[in-house]
C-alpha cells in the first residue's frame, strides 16, 4: 500500500518555524495544538494582493502562518482555534476588498468533517434535538445546524465514529439527511470566468473611448488645424470638453475596478498598483478639470492645456494586461478536479457469512465508507477505496495509479488501490484506509500542495511589489515639493512655457502647474505597462509557434526554466514506450511437425479473442493485422486462470485464414505441422477444411507444467532471452504439444533512442523513472541509451526523487503521461505531459507534447531559450524607458528646455509597449529544429574531428 509522509515535520520543527519572527503572544499560543484552513481567495490582481492579505492576517491574534498563492487563488492559513476560527478569518480577507470561502479545515489530531444537507426541520427545537443526539455518539467532538440554510457541520474522531453512524442517529430522529455536495471547484471556475469578463469589458470601455481621445489629440497638433479648436465659452475650447466627455467615461467605467482595490488597499494602510493607478490618472484628471473651471471663472480668452489624454491611454493599456493575465488564470484547478473524478461516486457495501457467501448488498456514497467495510467489485468497476481482497481471484489495472501497464493480479491478502480497475472477476475486498487516507486522495493532496507552494521567484517579486508603489509614489511627491520649493526660491529656473495668459504674468501659478506636470508624468511614465506585457506577449507569439510545432507551453515560467535544466527524467510507460502491449515475435518451437505459420496466428488469435487479459487481445490483433481478416474461428471450453494462462477448444480456422489468404501471406511458412485430432463424429463435420479441432493451453512455464507438458531446456533458454529485453514471453501448447511461443512487450517509441542522444548532446543529463521491474526497466533503458535507472517507483517516491535531484541544483524536468505521474511532472521544475497521455498529466503538466514525439522534449528547450531571450530583450525595451524617462519626466533635463507633459510620459509608456509587441512579433521566424540519426551522426563527426 502506498502511503505518503506529511510535509509538515515534526511538531518540535512546526512550532520553531512558527515561533521565528512572530510576536511573543503568537510564540506562546503555538505551544497549543493549531490547526490550518485552505480558503479560496478571488479578487487578486498582483502580487502586491498576495503581499497584503498575508501581512495583514499575519496582524491578527492567534495566526501565526498564512500563505497566499495568486495562480491557485487559494490562501492556507494556521491558526490557533482557541483564539480565532476559519469563518473569522473569511471575514478578514473579505475586509480587504476580496471574496473569500472556506474550502477545507485540516487538524493534525485525527478529527474529520462531516457536512450534511438535512431536511425536515422547522424550529430551533429540532435543531438542538439533532446536536444533543449526535453529540452522544462516541469520538463526536462538534455539532453545529443551521436551521436557515439547512446545513449541519460535525467534527468526529475516525478512529470512534463514523459518518454512517451520525447520519443514522438523525434519520432515526425523524429527519433526513444527505451529503453536502461539494461545488467549490466549480465555484472557482465560474469566479474565473467572471474575473476574465470583468476585464474584457473594462478594457473594451477603455478602447472604445480612449481611441477617440488618441485621434483628437493627434489631430490637434497639427498645426494647420488649430482653427477648428473653437472657443465654446470663455476658457472652455472644443479640444478640452471632448477630452473631459471622453475620458470622464473611461476614468470612472472603463477604471471603476481600480478605484474599488484602490479603496480597499488603503483601509487597510496598504498600497498596490491599483493605487499607483488611481493616483495618477486622478491627479491629471482632478488637475485638468480645475485648471479649465479656473480659466472659465477667470474668464480667460484662451483654453488651458490640460492632462484629460492621460487616463484613457493609461487604462487602456493596463486594462489589456489585466484581461491577459485573468485568462491565464483559468486553468490553475482543472488538474485537481481531472483526478478527483477518478474516484467512483459509489460503492457497493455487502454483509458476508463464515463461508464469504453474501447474505446482503446495497450502494452507498463512497464518502460514508468507513475502515473496515467489507465491500463487492465487480468485474470493470472502479475500486471505491484502499483495502485488501478477502475473496475472489482478479486482474487490477493499476496504470492510473502506479504506472504499470501491465495488469497485476490479485488474491485473497492482496492490496487493492482505489481508483484502480477491477478488469475480471468478482472480487470481495476489506476497506483499510478512506477518505483523505487514500491513495488517490493524497495524490490529490500532493498535486494541490505544490501548485499552492511559492517559488523563491514568487517571493522575491512579492517583496519587490510591497515597495514599488510606496517608492513611486514617494518619488512623485518629492519631484512635486522639490520643483515648488525651486520655483519659490530660484523661478528663473522654472521653463517659460506658457498655458495661459494669468500664468504667464503669475510665477506661482507657472510653478504650481509645472510642478503638478512633473510629478504626474512621474506617475505616468512608471506605470509598468511595458513591463507587464513584456513576457506575456513573447509567451503568447512563443506557445503559437510552439502549438504550430507539436508543443503546448503553459506561461512565461516553463519557458523560463527550461532553457536552465540539467537533468530529464523520463517516466517508462506511455512514455518512452508506447504504453499499449504488441506482439513483438511469435516463434514455432516444434520440428517433429508440420503447421502453416498462418494456421498457428490463427488459432492463438482465435484462442485469445474470448480473453479479457490486454495482452491477449494484443495477441488477436496482431493475428486480425497479419492475416488481414476481421473474423475469427470458434472458441469454446474456454476457461482461464489468473497468473497462469488459459485453456480453450478452437476449430473452424478457416474463416479467419481464408480471409487472409494472399501472396504474402503464402511466403510465410514453417517446416513445424502438429497433426489435429480427427473428429469422432463424421456427420459433424461438413466441410473438410473444418474437420480440425485443436486444444489449445496459451501461458507461462507454470501452466504447462500444471498440464503435465514437458518445457525443453531450449524453450526455456530462448524465453529467457527475450525476457531479459524486458519482453513477456508466453508458451502455445496445441494438441499436447508445446508448439510455439509469442513474445509480447510494450514496444519502445521508434524516436525514443535518438531523443535521448539529442537531449544528452545538449548536455542535459537523462534519467529513466518507472514503477516497473527493474529487470524491465534497465532492458528498456538500454535499448534507447539511458544509463541511469531508477525502477519500482512508485508516486510519492517519484516526487522524492524529483525532490533529491533539486537538492543537487539541477534544475530538472519530468517527462510523463500518467496520473500517477502527476505530482512528480507539479513538483519538477518543467513538467512535460505528453500528448496522448491522460487529461490529469497534460493539466499537471508545464509543457504538453500534443504529437507524442519525444524530439519535440529538445524542440521546447530550443523554444524556450529563443522566447526567454526574446523575454529579455522586451524587457530592456520596458526597463531603458523608466531608466531614461522617469528622470526626465521629473524634470531633470528641464533646464535645457527637455522636460516631458503627461501625455508625452503616457506615450512614451505606450511607445514601450508597441516595441515590447513589435519584439515579440520576431518569434514568429521560428523555425523548428529536425533531428535526424543522419544529421546527429555528422555532427558528433565533425565535433569530433574539431
Amino acid at each position: 500500500m502506498v502511503r505518503f509522509s506529511s510535509r509538515n515535520g515534526t511538531k518540535e520543527e512546526q512550532a520553531s518555524l512558527r515561533v521565528t519572527g512572530q510576536t511573543k503572544y503568537q510564540a506562546l499560543s503555538s505551544r497549543s495544538v493549531e490547526e490550518k484552513c485552505v480558503l479560496r481567495v478571488t479578487g487578486m490582481t498582483c502580487a502586491s494582493c498576495v503581499a497584503t492579505i498575508e501581512k495583514t492576517l499575519l496582524k491578527h491574534r492567534g495566526i501565526s502562518a498564512a500563505l497566499v498563492a495568486l495562480m491557485a487563488q487559494k490562501a492556507e492559513v494556521t491558526y490557533d482555534p482557541d483564539v480565532v476560527t476559519p469563518e473569522e478569518i473569511r471575514e478578514m480577507i473579505d475586509d480587504m476588498g476580496f471574496d473569500a470561502e472556506v474550502l477545507e479545515e485540516k487538524n493534525q489530531g485525527g478529527i474529520e468533517t462531516l457536512k450534511l444537507t438535512i431536511s425536515g426541520m422547522h424550529c430551533a427545537s429540532c435543531v438542538k434535538n439533532i446536536e444533543s443526539l449526535v453529540m452522544r455518539i462516541k469520538g463526536v467532538t462538534h455539532a453545529s445546524v443551521a436551521l436557515a440554510t439547512c446545513r449541519g457541520e460535525f467534527k468526529y474522531k475516525s478512529d470512534d465514529a463514523g459518518p454512517r453512524a451520525i447520519i443514522k442517529a438523525i434519520e432515526e430522529a425523524g429527519f433526513e439527511c444527505k451529503l453536502a455536495t461539494d461545488e467549490s471547484h466549480a465555484s472557482t471556475a465560474l469566479q474565473q470566468l467572471k474575473t476574465v469578463k470583468k476585464w474584457r469589458g473594462s478594457f473594451l470601455v477603455s478602447l472604445i473611448f480612449g481611441l477617440p481621445v488618441m485621434a483628437t489629440m493627434i489631430f490637434f497638433m497639427i498645426k494647420e488645424n488649430h482653427k477648428y479648436n473653437i472657443i465654446l465659452l470663455p476658457g472652455l475650447s472644443l479640444e478640452n470638453l471632448i477630452y473631459f466627455v471622453l475620458s470622464s467615461i473611461v476614468q470612472f467605467v472603463g477604471g471603476r475596478y481600480f478605484y474599488v482595490q484602490a479603496y480597499r488597499a488603503l483601509r487597510h494602510k496598504t498600497a498596490n498598483m491599483d493605487v499607483l493607478i488611481v493616483m495618477a490618472t486622478l491627479i491629471a484628471y482632478l488637475y485638468s478639470v480645475v485648471v479649465v473651471a479656473w480659466a472659465m471663472i477667470k474668464k480667460d480668452e484662451g483654453s488651458p492645456v490640460t492632462f484629460f489624454e492621460t487616463p484613457p491611454m493609461l487604462l487602456m493599456f493596463i486594462n489589456l494586461g489585466r484581461w491577459l493575465e485573468s485568462i491565464a488564470k483559468m486553468k490553475t484547478s482543472d488538474a485537481l478536479s481531472k483526478l478527483m473524478s477518478l474516484q467512483p461516486s459509489e460503492a457497493n457495501l455487502v454483509t458476508v457469512g463464515e463461508d464469504m457467501e453474501v447474505t446482503s448488498e446495497r450502494s452507498i456514497s463512497v464518502e460514508l465508507v468507513e475502515r473496515g467495510d467489507i465491500l463487492k467489485v465487480v468485474p470493470g468497476g472502479k475500486i471505491p477505496v484502499d483495502g485488501k481482497v478477502i475473496d475472489g481471484l482478479s486482474a487490477a489495472d493499476e496504470s492510473l495509479i502506479t504506472g504499470e501497464s501491465m495488469p497485476v493480479y490479485k488474491k485473497p491478502g492482496s492490496i487493492m488501490i482505489g481508483g484502480s480497475i477491477n478488469q475480471t472477476g468478482t472480487i470481495l475486498m476489506e476497506a483499510t484506509h478512506v477518505g483523505a487516507d487514500t491513495t488517490l486522495a493524497q495524490i490529490v493532496k500532493l498535486v494541490e500542495d505544490a501548485q499552492t507552494s511559492k517559488a523563491p521567484i514568487q517571493q522575491i517579486a512579492d517583496k519587490i511589489a510591497g515597495v514599488f508603489v510606496p517608492g513611486i509614489l514617494v518619488l512623485s511627491t518629492l519631484t512635486l515639493a522639490i520643483w515648488i520649493a525651486i520655483g519659490m526660491t530660484h523661478p528663473e529656473l522654472i521653463p517659460t512655457y506658457v498655458s495661459t495668459p494669468f500664468a504667464a504674468n503669475h510665477t506661482m501659478e507657472l510653478t504650481i502647474e509645472f510642478s503638478f506636470q512633473v510629478a504626474i508624468s512621474v506617475l505616468a511614465i512608471a506605470c509598468p505597462c511595458a513591463l507587464g506585457l513584456a513576457t506575456p506577449t513573447a509567451v503568447m507569439v512563443g506557445t503559437g509557434m510552439g502549438a504550430r510545432s507539436g508543443i503546448l507551453i503553459k506561461g512565461g515560467e516553463p519557458l523560463e526554466l527550461a532553457r536552465r535544466l540539467k537533468t530529464i527524467i523520463f517516466d517508462k510507460t506511455g512514455t518512452i514506450t508506447y504504453g499499449v502491449p504488441r506482439v513483438m515475435r511469435t516463434k514455432v518451437l516444434v520440428p517433429t511437425t508440420e503447421i502453416s505459420e498462418e494456421e498457428f496466428l490463427a488459432i492463438v488469435g482465435t484462442a485469445e479473442a474470448s480473453s479479457e487479459h490486454p495482452l491477449g487481445a494484443a495477441v488477436t490483433r496482431h493475428a486480425k493485422e497479419m492475416l488481414e481478416s476481421e473474423v475469427v474461428g470458434k472458441c469454446s471450453n474456454f476457461s482461464a486462470e489468473p497468473g497462469y494462462g488459459l485453456q480453450c477448444t478452437v476449430t473452424k480456422i478457416n474463416a479467419m485464414l481464408n480471409a487472409g489468404m494472399n501472396e504474402q501471406n503464402a511466403k510465410i511458412s514453417s517446416d513445424v505441422i502438429i497433426a489435429p485430432t480427427e473428429v469422432t463424429d463424421p456427420e459433424e463435420i461438413t466441410k473438410e477444411e473444418d474437420s480440425s479441432i485443436y486444444e489449445v493451453l496459451i501461458g507461462n512455464r507454470e501452466w504447462m507444467k500444471k498440464n503435465n507438458l514437458e518445457v525443453t531446456d531450449e524453450a526455456d533458454h530462448t524465453m529467457a532471452q527475450y525476457e531479459a529485453l524486458g519482453q513477456t514471453a508466453v508458451l502455445v501448447a496445441i494438441n499436447g504439444v508445446v508448439a510455439g511461443m509469442i513474445t509480447i512487450a510494450d514496444a519502445v517509441k521508434e524516436e525514443a533512442k535518438l531523443a535521448v542522444k539529442v537531449l544528452k548532446d545538449m548536455g542535459l543529463d537523462v534519467v529513466l523513472l518507472t514503477g516497473d521491474n527493474k529487470k524491465t526497466a534497465d532492458a528498456i533503458a538500454k535499448q534507447v541509451g539511458i544509463t541511469k535507472v531508477f525502477a519500482q517507483v512508485l508516486p510519492r517516491n517519484k516526487v522524492e526523487k524529483v525532490e533529491e535531484l533539486q537538492q543537487l541544483g539541477h534544475k530538472v524536468a519530468m517527462v510523463g503521461d500518467g496520473v500517477n505521474d502527476s505530482p512528480a511532472l507539479v513538483k519538477a521544475d518543467v513538467g512535460i505531459a505528453i500528448g496522448t497521455g491522460t487529461d490529469v498529466a497534460m493539466e499537471a503538466g508545464d509543457i504538453v507534447l500534443i504529437k507524442n514525439n519525444l524530439l519535440d522534449v529538445a524542440t521546447a528547450i530550443d523554444l524556450s531559450k529563443r522566447t526567454v531571450r526574446r523575454i529579455h530583450i522586451n524587457f530592456f525595451f520596458a526597463i531603458i524607458y523608466n531608466a531614461l524617462g522617469i528622470p526626465i519626466a521629473a524634470g531633470v533635463l528641464s533646464p535645457v528646455g527637455i522636460f516631458l507633459r503627461p501625455w508625452m510620459a503616457s506615450a512614451a509608456m505606450a511607445m514601450s509597449s508597441v516595441s515590447v509587441v513589435l519584439s515579440s512579433l520576431f518569434l514568429k521566424f521560428y523555425k523548428k529544429p529536425t533531428y535526424t540519426a543522419k544529421k546527429v551522426e555528422e555532427r558528433d563527426n565533425m565535433l569530433e574531428s574539431v
